[in-house]
């Protein structure tokens, strides 16, 4: 008898370990009070490590009160509250940014690796959407007062319809989310990816390619 119950215990274990694990939603949790980054730290870990001295100053961040400069060829301007600006966000797993647009301002298509973004519209009318693996788009129009969000991982954008500025308050499930915008990663990166790579994938002409490229070019 002893045997069998042992039997079963071993196969309960092996489906248990054969199982996968449930995905993380976001961060991994916090495993004590507070862990302000070190950011000067030469150690280096998933993360940050935590300065040994803090203030109240550290859990304090004002970049958010005034409207990002939106004069560059998209039309806005994203200021991030994250760990990067904001290093008392080490560890809790949460992070913001205000976006502002320009009359006709975008913030071109982009995905959050490590986040789902959720924004509530502050000023002004916004076309929005995300695209699903399945190619299919979810877009609305939405203004003052209105939320929207935007699944971990998949491409969406947000682009100005009114004729005044408008901004948006974003909130992340995430210390540093992570941002790739499609146009940038692929025709800006360095080095950059090989022309007839982009020209097959697009199904354009090298010469074409090339022009993008020339757009895009590192600063």
């Amino acid at each position: 008898m002893a045997r069998m119950i042992h039997l079963y215990v071993a196969a309960a274990c092996a489906v248990a370990l054969a199982l996968p694990a449930p995905a993380v939603a976001g961060d991994p949790d916090m495993l004590q009070d507070v862990c302000v980054a070190d950011k000067a730290s030469p150690i280096k870990l998933n993360g940050f490590p935590c300065k040994a001295s803090i203030t109240a100053d550290d859990f304090f961040f004002p970049g958010l009160r005034n409207p990002g400069n939106t004069n560059n060829p998209a039309g806005s301007a994203v200021t991030a509250a994250n760990v990067d600006s904001f290093p008392g966000l080490n560890t809790l797993g949460v992070s913001m940014a205000r976006i502002d647009y320009a009359p006709g301002g975008q913030n071109p298509p982009h995905t959050h690796p490590r986040a789902t973004e959720i924004i509530f519209v502050l000023e002004g009318t916004l076309e929005v959407g995300f695209i699903t693996t399945a190619n299919k788009l979810f877009a609305k129009t939405i203004t003052k007062g209105d939320v929207f969000v935007f699944p971990r991982g998949l491409v969406h954008f947000q682009q100005n319809r009114g004729y005044c500025p408008a901004s948006v308050i974003a909130g992340f499930n995430s210390q540093l989310q992570g941002t790739q915008a499609i146009a940038t990663t692929l025709f800006g990166a360095t080095p950059p990816i090989d022309s007839d790579i982009l020209a097959k994938a697009f199904r354009v002409s090298n010469w074409e390619v090339d022009a993008i490229k020339a757009k895009f070019a590192p600063k």
